[in-house]
């Protein structure tokens, strides 16, 4: 068996982005909506602003490969697809024609460009059973997913284009905004008085802002969110149009899909709903993503995960287990969404099964070697990724050191390095219009030793990267026949630009001897339509419990959605508007996982 563990452990590329905003060059790493494709029996992702496309024989190893410059690399949103023999391609530039790109070798080309005839923005190419081939795109809070079918030689239009579908966030409580779906639109004189503060605030007169622009510069006020990410899958004659709902920056970024029996529609919202969908745990966020059907006949999905800290764009990308289920409704499995997952070579016969391994490092004590105010090493077992230990030097002598609090079966360790606010020269020329950037060229590194001990004064070698040439800033390592350890200790790190050393996460996985968490009590309450509140009853009798994990759906056996969480009032904004809920409240700790009783929600 090979297992991996969102995010995908391969080397995201730094950013340097000219933010307008806030008159400065912000810095990060960010890859985000994945194309994922199976051609001639490899897996292939195409994400945003990576230079380049990520290869893997198994679904576990990637590696990255850089594409030819003459591709749209520093347009958004790489739509990629299997036609024939070739792999068309193509990403999003609003305001201009958008070319394509096809090729019969993804790695080594060439490239036949299909000259452009419109403009779009998140684009998606799908191929029917009949040949025919149809275009989805859209991104906007103010106008749709539009479709339209396409000549397949010279992929113009055929025919006008057809409005599919819009948000409704007052009564799909997922699309919302916000943390947790909290915020819904403002009102018309709200959204006026928000961008005319915003245009009084800027360095440049009103007048010399391009006009095409100040829709967009007035939609960022409305709190309506973006519909977008289109994405178009076909099973047993039912066409499935994914998109993506929230916003990229909140822990709610998520997948809708809408059901049709035309690629055309008229469509209609699924019964499961969200699709995909990731608001807790260690890295959030789950939206813009692509549904392929592997080797082996299982399908999975990969999407946008979020940090969002450095920069709005500062993300990562994921890949979950997902399935039609017996009703012929698309779902995913997000229940440990950021937990390590078996990959099978054969066809998967549950992809609801729980976790093997268990966390094992939430809330641990930790010590460093030194560490910045307010960034201090307690932060790396506190399941988030939003905040991180910093080093106060950049000294190879620093280092960081966990104790599990007794020996466990390690089975998996993920190093998650972080970024704190960097202030370097760029390293080359920004380019662009609508996200104008610099994307790191360069192949940096990231080295460190990591170490374990069962008394935390003799310790051996577990990963020796002092040397190494890879960049792997989410890096999981794996011991499948396990090893036994108490403390962990990273040490010798050196990361890129010099910068002092960050950890937003040591996360380790495997198994522990002992009782079962308890069940816990817990009264469900329908704030609204489109909101409900699970208040937890912990007591003296639940004190192995660890975390836990809300499951709803809208049948009892369908209990598809999820959100893994420590605290014990949870509000979950993620409803729809008329329809009932069954609610299970798991709870789980380092020795598995207990299922809750089920509750009706009307």
């Amino acid at each position: 068996m090979k297992y991996y563990c969102n995010p995908v452990n391969i080397n995201y590329r730094y950013q340097f982005n000219a933010d307008q905003r806030q008159n400065r060059i912000a810095i990060c790493r960010e890859a985000a909506d994945p194309s994922m494709i199976c051609f001639k029996g490899r897996y292939y992702i195409f994400a945003s602003m990576t230079l380049g496309v990520w290869v893997s024989d198994d679904l576990v190893k990637w590696e990255n490969h850089k594409l030819p410059a003459e591709l749209p690399l520093y347009d958004y949103a790489p739509d990629v697809r299997v036609m024939g023999e070739y792999v068309y391609f193509c990403a999003s530039k609003r305001g201009e024609n958008c070319d394509r790109y096809r090729t019969k070798d993804i790695l080594n080309g060439p490239y036949e460009k299909i000259q452009g005839s419109f403009d779009y923005w998140d684009p998606n190419l799908f191929v029917d059973d009949d040949g025919r081939v149809y275009f989805y795109w859209g991104c906007s809070n103010e106008t749709p997913v539009w479709g339209v079918e396409l000549n397949p030689d010279t992929m113009e239009a055929i025919g006008e284009k057809k409005e599919l579908l819009f948000g409704h966030p007052e009564k799909y409580g997922f699309e919302r905004i916000g943390e947790d779906n909290s915020k819904l639109p403002k009102t018309e004189e709200e959204i006026e008085a928000a961008f005319q503060n915003y245009l009084s605030t800027q360095s440049i007169p009103v007048e010399q802002i391009p006009t095409q622009y100040l829709p967009l510069i007035k939609g960022m006020f409305t709190d309506k969110p973006y519909i977008e990410g289109a994405w178009m899958d076909k099973h047993e004659g039912k066409y499935y149009l994914q998109y993506a709902f929230a916003g990229t920056q909140y822990n709610t970024y998520g997948d809708g899909v809408y059901v049709s029996d035309s690629p055309l529609g008229p469509f209609t919202l699924a019964k499961n709903n969200p699709y995909s969908y990731h608001p807790g745990g260690f890295m959030p966020g789950a939206g813009h993503g692509s549904t392929m059907e592997d080797k082996q006949g299982n399908l999975w999905h990969a999407a946008t995960m979020r940090i969002s800290v450095n920069h709005d764009f500062e993300r990562r990308v994921g890949i979950w287990k997902a399935e039609y289920d017996k009703d012929g409704e698309l779902c995913c499995n997000q229940r440990y969404g950021d937990w390590p997952v078996a990959v099978s070579t054969e066809k998967d016969p549950d992809i609801w099964a729980n976790p093997e391994w268990m966390l094992l490092s939430y809330g641990k004590e930790t010590k460093a070697s030194s560490f910045v105010e307010g960034k201090g090493p307690e932060l790396i077992c506190n399941e988030n990724v939003q905040n991180w230990w910093q080093a106060a030097s950049n000294s190879p002598d620093e280092w960081i050191m966990m104790d599990l609090g007794k020996e466990m079966d390690v089975r998996g360790i993920q190093i998650n390095f972080a970024d704190d606010k960097i202030e370097i020269p760029v390293p080359g020329e920004i380019r662009g219009t609508t996200q104008a950037r610099y994307i790191e060229e360069a192949e940096l590194t990231t080295q460190y030793l990591l170490e374990g001990s069962l008394d935390g004064e003799n310790f051996v070698v577990l990963e020796d990267k002092t040397k190494a040439g890879s960049d792997y800033s989410h890096d999981f390592l794996v011991w499948e026949d396990g090893r036994s350890l108490r403390f962990l200790r990273i040490s010798q790190m050196k990361v890129p630009y010099k910068q002092n050393p960050c950890v937003s996460g040591l996360r380790v996985f495997g198994k522990c001897q002992g009782e079962l968490p308890a069940q816990v009590d817990y009264q469900v309450e329908r704030r609204s339509g489109i909101d409900m509140e699970v208040k937890l009853q912990k007591n003296a009798s639940e004190a192995s419990v660890v975390g836990y994990n809300i499951l709803w759906g809208h049948e009892e056996d369908k209990l598809y959605h999820s959100y893994l969480t420590y605290e014990e009032e949870k509000c979950i904004g993620a409803l729809v508007e008329g329809q009932s809920y069954y609610v299970r409240v798991d709870t789980f700790n380092e020795c598995g996982i207990t299922e809750g009783k089920v509750q009706f929600v009307k």
